[in-house]
């Protein structure tokens, strides 16, 4: 039990020494889906056979690796700037109704463009 708790110990002291240089703690389910946390002042625990990382817990067994990364993969949302959407083709909300680059508020924005389609988030 002792060894357990010091490997616990250990592990805690290694994330919090290299999650200072991402954003977001990415943890990826045996079936795929990644779940993205905010790495910043995250307390993890482990309690039986749940990890909880901040408001997200997880079952261990579910759990086929974790890593640290400078962007949100769980929401696969990015940040353009109004300059950078120059020559997109079409812009919708998350409604399908097609809205023009000079009438965009904050809120996450779908962009097709001759690169691809992708989602935004307007700030």
């Amino acid at each position: 039990m002792k060894k357990i708790l010091l490997l616990l110990a250990l592990l805690t002291g290694t994330l919090a020494a290299h999650s200072q240089d991402y954003a977001w703690l990415t943890f990826q389910t045996t079936d795929g889906a990644k779940i993205s946390v905010p790495a910043s002042s995250l307390t993890i625990t482990i309690s039986g056979t749940s990890l909880t990382a901040g408001s997200q817990t997880f079952v261990l067994s579910n759990l086929s690796k974790m890593y640290f990364s400078d962007d949100n993969q769980s929401t696969g949302v990015s940040t353009l700037t109004t300059d950078e959407l120059d020559g997109t083709s079409e812009i919708y909300d998350l409604n399908g109704r097609k809205v023009s680059t000079a009438n965009l508020s904050k809120g996450v924005y779908i962009v097709k463009s001759k690169n691809g389609t992708c989602k935004i988030a307007q700030k």
